[in-house]
């Protein structure tokens, strides 16, 4: 039997794929999808202190319906709009009893993207507080977006490397036990001496994943009919995602892989198909998120893009992820 089981830290997950933070995410209704869905986990919306709107106007284009186009794009530049972290938080004890209720194990990883320090420090002590209270019931991870490219005025942190150490340095002097498992998601990364940079700042800490890669930040996207981009903030300026993003995002689960060898990663940007999934853990990537996919064909992407990798592990006498994970030839 085929098996698309992984682990990342001390999670055991039935599928290697689940949803990237940011499409669908946001209200109990799509968290609550998400959990019936094969998702291997639920994947919160990245939250801040306070509820944000996120910028004005139209924030989000994808090619889905472009019939000029064969490959599927997507830029955004939301501006992280959420319902506040004590939504997410609350979200922990209805995931448990949607769990009793349908007998599903499923672990739910609350993404975490306050605009300062201090509020990411007090969000986390707050996950870690309710944890406490459902500390063997449910597993309850951490995501520290330390990418978003779309909130004006707020540059990519994880660009700053001494800015990344200090942050990361404030981050784990918390009490953090009752959390099961903290990783970060990342911005891309181009140049050679980058990845080992941050990764010699990373390994310092004892952080169970790292997620490569967020949305390529200020891309552009126009439309020849108006002239004008196909987004509003930022003067069109948005975070690339889609099929586009694929060699960046397998060049950054690659060299990270090589470097990290004590930290899963996991591999996002591109996956829109089987192929997709198994390049990125050909590469290294012990899961697979995905993001604008998701966001056009919703919780059924899961299961099809399941279907269509077990047939290409199939096609090569892979029983598990495990045979194949990391081990691109050269």
């Amino acid at each position: 039997m085929t098996s698309l089981e992984t682990h990342i830290g001390k999670f055991k997950l039935n599928s290697c794929l689940y949803n990237a933070s940011g499409p669908k995410c946001t209200t109990e209704e799509e968290l609550l999808n998400l959990f019936e869905s094969t998702s291997g986990v639920v994947l919160s919306k990245s939250c801040t202190l306070e509820p944000r709107d996120g910028n004005k106007g139209i924030r989000y284009w994808d090619s889905s319906k472009d019939i000029n186009r064969w490959d599927l794009i997507s830029i955004n530049s939301m501006g992280l709009p959420n319902n506040g972290y004590l939504y997410y938080v609350d979200m922990i004890p209805k995931l448990y009893e949607k769990a009793q209720l349908l007998g599903i194990r499923k672990p739910y990883i609350i993404s975490v993207a306050g605009l300062s320090l201090e509020d990411n420090l007090k969000i986390i002590e707050t996950i870690n507080q309710s944890k406490k209270s459902f500390h063997t019931l449910i597993e309850v991870g951490i995501e520290l977006n330390l990418s978003c490219p779309n909130v004006i005025g707020k540059g990519q942190l994880a660009y700053d490397f001494y800015a990344l150490e200090k942050y990361l340095d404030g981050i784990f002097k918390l009490d953090m036990k009752y959390i099961d498992i903290f990783g970060v998601k990342l911005p891309p990364y181009f140049e050679l001496s980058h990845f080992e940079t941050v990764a010699k700042i990373l390994s310092q800490y004892p952080i169970d994943f790292i997620t490569c890669i967020n949305s390529i930040g200020n891309g552009l996207v126009i439309d020849v009919e108006t002239d004008k981009p196909v987004i509003e903030p930022k003067n069109g300026l948005g975070g690339i995602g889609g099929s586009l993003i694929k060699p960046t995002s397998l060049a950054n689960v690659y060299n990270f892989k090589k470097l990290l060898h004590n930290i899963d990663i996991i591999g996002c940007g591109g996956v829109t198909c089987g192929r997709d999934a198994f390049e990125h853990i050909l590469c290294g990537a012990s899961a697979v998120q995905i993001g604008t996919q998701y966001m056009v064909e919703n919780v059924g992407c899961f299961d099809r893009i399941s279907k269509e990798l077990i047939e290409i592990m199939e096609s090569k006498h892979y029983k598990n992820i495990e045979e194949f994970k990391g081990k691109l030839l050269q």
